[in-house]
């Protein structure tokens, strides 16, 4: 079973992997900063290096802080293919939810079952920033926009003003000339600063989400936090590589209506976000961190980036992933206590 454990995690990591790289790298890709190739490798190693270096914390709350005692290996082999299959299902039906919180209420499901405690304090913590972190990130995204904007007004006060010193002849030059090059400074700038910011996402996303698939291998003893860090940015890397393309495609060209200034916010802010909650050893969805980061940037410029069905989508998907995934877990692990006996999945 440890073998099993081992495989379904790798795999759980290659979908994790290709699922994130739009909401890692889809912006920088969109604003033409990267061809997909370009985008996707970039990604990989650094996926890799989040899960290898910034995720014990994380693989540590999985691993024991969820519930009273530690899950037997069976009973974590259950909760594993029960959030993998979950999460496959509502991505294939289009319900937009997150595969943290299903993964976390697939555990309290399975221990509600067997009768292992929940540490139902952490899973409070955990919802409550679920909530937060959308909202915060809408405040710094609309933040970011209106610094960014602001910079960009006083580059173009300079050269107005450095324009009237000329005379008449001249300036028509002078102008044409200072917008032309102020404007293609600004691009270069900003696109160097949205390709950072993707790469942090990258890296965030190693060290958030890896511990979905790995935390149970810290739980049962099969590896240590490094260990099962290395082991899952190595199936992250492969996931983004091999079927991340698809995915950077939809986010790219059906999502992202920003501007070079107003993605890199949003991609930062999400950036931001997600490695505050990594520190404490906690851990948030990239896709709605990114998603109230687009509307707080599209709120700065009093315009609407991202549409009101992804809004509720995101509420909805607060509701129907935990739900679905601690009443569809506490049923299968009952069943598999009545019919197979407590020993199967309990030590």
């Amino acid at each position: 079973m440890e073998t099993v454990l081992v495989v379904i995690a790798l795999a759980f990591c290659w979908s994790m992997g290709a699922h994130y790289t739009g909401a890692c790298m889809g912006m920088p890709y969109a604003l033409k900063q990267l061809r997909a190739w370009q985008a996707l490798l970039l990604m990989a190693p650094l996926s890799f290096l989040g899960a290898a270096l910034a995720s014990h914390r994380v693989e540590h709350t999985v691993a024991v802080r969820l519930t009273d005692h530690p899950l037997h290996l069976n009973a974590e082999v259950v909760v594993l293919v029960l959030a993998f299959t979950l999460t496959t299902v509502f991505t294939k039906l289009k319900i937009p939810t997150s595969t943290i919180q299903i993964l976390v209420f697939s555990l309290a499901g399975v221990a509600l079952g067997i009768g292992v405690g929940v540490a139902w304090a952490t899973i409070g913590l955990l919802v409550l920033l679920w909530l937060a972190a959308p909202c915060v990130a809408a405040c710094l995204g609309y933040g970011l926009t209106r610094l960014f904007d602001a910079a960009g007004a006083r580059r173009s006060g300079r050269g107005r003003s450095a324009e009237k010193s000329t005379d008449l002849s001249q300036a028509v030059t002078v102008d044409t000339t200072k917008r032309a090059e102020e404007s293609g400074t600004r691009r270069d700038s900003i696109g160097v600063f949205l390709i950072l910011a993707g790469a942090a996402a990258s890296f965030v996303m190693g060290s958030n989400d890896v511990a979905n698939a790995t935390g149970s291998l810290v739980a049962t003893h099969i590896c240590s936090p490094l260990d099962a860090g290395v082991l899952g940015g190595v199936g992250l890397a492969l996931g983004v590589v091999t079927w991340g393309r698809p995915l950077l495609n939809r986010i790219a060209f059906d999502i992202v209506k920003l501007d070079r200034s107003m993605a890199t916010s949003a991609q930062l802010t999400q950036a931001l976000v997600v490695i505050t909650a990594v520190s404490f050893g906690l851990f948030t969805s990239m896709n709605q961190s990114l998603v109230g980061a687009m509307a707080g940037a599209g709120r700065a410029r009093g315009n609407q980036t991202v549409n009101r069905s992804v809004l509720v989508g995101i509420v909805k998907g607060w509701f129907v992933g935990p739900g679905a995934a601690i009443a569809v877990a506490y049923l299968l692990s009952r069943g598999i206590v009545l019919f197979l006996g407590h020993h199967v999945l309990a030590s």
